[in-house]
């Protein structure tokens, strides 16, 4: 590991003396647990003591047993719990002066200076109020000699830190608090489940989803399964929406559905501040429609269950960063929480979150539910203009004349659908004809395309796979075709959907435009395949679910070894030669090692490996999980890999090796990414429709520029259109990868997480930043 650029801080050493101290409090959520074991492991790696503080602010008032030191190995196979392993409580006392006195002389007296926080607002901001009476509360402490002089003068000053753990995702300042993710997987597994139940019976359901004051579970719920409606606090319906919604189910069922699917947050609310029950909306349904309608709250079951993969990367990062921001803080830092901008670790100051979160409730309550929705920042505004265009608009009686197309480019991955359906009733809405291809560019070529209505995608979004079908084809051989076939069906747009076969076609049909004018139309490209490796994105649609099911198999395999001990298991990942999904995966899964092709690695690399995990065989720890990406290495194979550890490792441990192959590919697509499908077709029609209306003389289209041709990306915090002609400069061609890649910079976290000894970069750690200008910048309208 090259030593960091970050000048002379060495992170080995930055907690030497220090001690930190971590707790969960108020409700618990999955992926607390990946922040309590990254603060222990990187807090141990920097030098400093590390203590878990049981059952949440009431062990730190109890002191005693409930506080006590962490170990590296204390932590081992916390990653895919769910809950909170050292417990959470609400705590009375803590809420007093008397109980904060207790608590501050428990961490003098143990010498921690250094708070680590993972809960909700109020968890937070007791912990602000706590740092604010230190001074204080020292004073009173020497005052009746609970303390001595020297005790005080060693801890003259609190740092705090938060990470905000709360499957609501109410938080302001953070576009996912740790949970929500793993509490949309819980209710969409259930969502799906109902679904089939419901289209066997014709029936509605109103699903009742958590969210007191936040509307975000309800609202990703409803995009990410294409609720007919759906009820948030921050936005509630108009005073006729009885109305309304009748004739939406009606409509439904009219289109052929066999059911209707009604989400209500449980804060839902009418104009006037009266609730809107679940209850209130079956009565509704059943006295009007005659519908028969099934009413399913899903309670306290979105807390349980393993976190997600994103959860435990996400708490692993966070866990990182406020053992940083704990170790650079000074008496003059604000208390900061950590928080995810797009895919940037930044620091907020934690009462400016607050104060913006209780704004939110303030407005609510006043009835401003515009600012309300402002406050909630530009993430939940997009996901809910989204919402209304696919839900509550229907297309226009008077048609643009524009004609898009839209396709399957590459290897098939889960979210695909939803970015189709989201396209096709996008560009419905626009007033376009729309057309699907078959087969990718080969059925462009052969004709294979159809007109495609609203409701032939209406149960698209929960499908794995491509319906539209997908191949690897590359248009350069059949221009001709395919120019005959764009004249032949007045295709005047065309947004393809696809991995790294997308991109080097969209640049063949750039290069064609030259002899075939036919190709003069403006084409979009969004980025989906497992492997992530298109460039212009740090996301592709579909890497998400192939993650989850990387990791889930890892935990099974995990428990194999725990339980056969001395055991090592060696798992090859897909990716081609892009080592994302090994890296992430290894994250995610808790991995020893995770071998890649952008990370090249030799023989005394796998020696060491193998020592390394001769070292961990003599711990309580006894296996070992090691990825590898399937074209990490042409010589160094996954048989290779295994024979040498089996050799190496005789008489300490044993080996097995699994290949995961296709698997990876398949199944229902996550959350994530039907939510990211959807609104990357949403944002890429409206774009080729701006594009074909600024290319149209007489009635012709002619896009001939190089911004007529983009990619449409997820960039660090925002959606953004590239020329895929610019994007060539960043790519490396050979191996099918960008050159510059975002997540190489979290392998350092594997390593260290895997007890490795090596210098964490800093310089690009987050630095503290204000939250006033970042929430009311509204999302760009679609």
């Amino acid at each position: 590991m090259p030593p960091s650029p970050a000048g002379p801080q060495h992170t080995e050493t930055l907690g030497v003396g220090k001690a930190i101290a971590v707790l969960t409090s108020g409700g618990d959520a999955q992926g607390m647990n990946a922040a309590v074991r990254a603060v222990v492991r990187v807090g141990i790696y920097t030098g400093a003591k590390v203590f878990f503080v049981c059952e949440g602010y009431q062990g730190l008032v109890d002191g005693g047993d409930h506080i006590r030191e962490a170990t590296w190995e204390s932590v081992s196979m916390m990653l895919q719990l769910g809950g909170t392993v050292i417990g959470s409580a609400r705590c009375q006392d803590f809420r007093t002066r008397e109980g904060r006195l207790r608590a501050a002389r428990n961490l003098v007296k143990r010498g921690i200076t250094n708070l680590c926080v993972i809960g909700g607002d109020g968890s937070l901001t007791g912990a602000d109020t706590f740092r604010a009476e230190w001074g204080g509360l020292l004073a009173e402490l020497l005052k009746t000699g609970g303390i001595t002089a020297e005790e005080a003068q060693r801890s003259s000053h609190l740092n705090i830190v938060g990470m905000v753990g709360s499957i609501d995702n109410d938080f302001c300042g953070t576009d996912m608090t740790i949970g929500t993710d793993s509490a949309l997987h819980r209710i969409m597994e259930i969502v799906d489940a109902i679904t089939t139940t419901a289209q066997s019976h014709q029936r509605t359901f109103v699903l009742e989803v958590m969210g007191r004051h936040c509307g975000y579970l309800a609202l990703i719920t409803a995009l990410a399964c294409g609720a007919d409606w759906v009820f948030i606090p921050e936005s509630p319906p108009e005073d006729d929406w009885e109305e309304h919604l009748c004739r939406r189910l009606t409509e439904t069922r009219d289109g052929g559905s066999r059911l209707n699917i009604i989400i209500v947050a449980e804060g839902a609310i009418d104009k006037h501040g009266k609730a809107i029950t679940s209850d209130d909306i079956k009565a509704l349904v059943v006295k009007r429609l005659g519908y028969d309608t099934r009413v399913t709250i899903l309670g306290h079951v979105q807390r349980g269950g393993t976190p997600s993969a994103f959860d435990r990367i996400l708490a692993s990062r966070m866990g990182v960063e406020a053992v940083m921001a704990l170790l650079e803080g000074t008496p003059e830092t604000p208390a900061c929480v950590v928080s995810l901008s797009g895919n940037q670790a930044v620091r907020l100051p934690l009462m400016e979150c607050v104060q913006v979160t209780k704004d939110v409730t303030t407005a609510m309550n006043e009835g401003r539910f515009e600012d309300a929705l402002k406050l909630r920042g530009r993430s939940f505004q997009n996901n809910w203009n989204v919402y209304k265009l696919l839900a509550h608009i229907r297309p226009p009686a008077t048609k643009s004349g524009y004609t898009v197309a839209v396709m399957n480019v590459g290897a098939p991955a889960a979210g695909m659908n939803a970015a189709v359906r989201s396209t096709v009733r996008i560009g419905l809405i626009h007033g376009h004809r729309m057309l699907a291809v078959h087969d990718g560019f080969e059925g462009l070529a052969f004709g294979m395309v159809e007109e495609i209505s609203w409701n032939t995608v209406g149960s698209w979004t929960g499908l794995g796979g491509s319906k539209l079908g997908t191949k690897r084809t590359l248009p350069k051989k059949h221009f001709e075709e395919i120019s005959a076939n764009i004249s032949k069906f007045g295709i005047h747009g065309l947004v393809i959907i696809g991995g790294f076969e997308a991109f080097t076609g969209g640049l063949e049909l750039v290069e064609g435009r030259a002899r075939f004018e036919e190709l003069c139309i403006p084409l979009c490209i969004v980025p989906a395949t497992v492997s992530n490796n298109v460039p212009g994105s740090d996301f592709s649609i579909g890497a998400d679910t192939a993650l989850n099911t990387i990791t889930t198999t890892c935990d099974l395999i995990k428990q194999s070894a725990a339980g056969t001990k001395r055991r090592v298991f060696i798992i090859e990942t897909m990716g081609g030669f892009c080592g994302y999904l090994a890296t992430m995966a290894g994250l995610a899964a808790g991995a020893d090692a995770a071998y890649i092709f952008e990370e090249p690695f030799s023989s005394r690399d796998l020696q060491a490996n193998v020592d390394h995990l001769t070292e961990k065989m003599k711990t309580t720890v006894k296996r070992g999980l090691v990825l590898r990406n399937e074209r990490c290495n042409e010589n160094y194979t996954t048989d290779f890999i295994y024979n040498l550890y089996c050799e190496e490792g005789k008489g300490i441990f044993d080996c097995r090796k699994n290949v995961l192959g296709h698997m990876q590919q398949g199944g229902s697509p996550t959350p994530f990414d039907r939510n990211f499908g959807t609104k990357m077709g949403a944002k890429a029609v409206a774009w080729i429709t701006g594009k074909i209306k600024e290319c149209s003389r007489h009635g012709r289209i002619f896009a001939n520029t190089a911004d007529s041709a983009c990619l449409l990306g997820m960039r660090k915090r925002s959606l953004v259109f590239q020329p895929i002609a610019e994007l060539r400069q960043q790519t490396d061609f050979e191996h099918r990868i960008p050159k510059e890649q975002w997540w190489l910079k979290l392998r350092p976290i594997l390593k260290i997480l895997a007890k490795y000894n090596i210098e964490l970069d800093t310089s690009e750690t987050a630095h503290l930043e204000h939250l006033t200008r970042k929430v009311l910048v509204p999302e760009a309208t679609l």
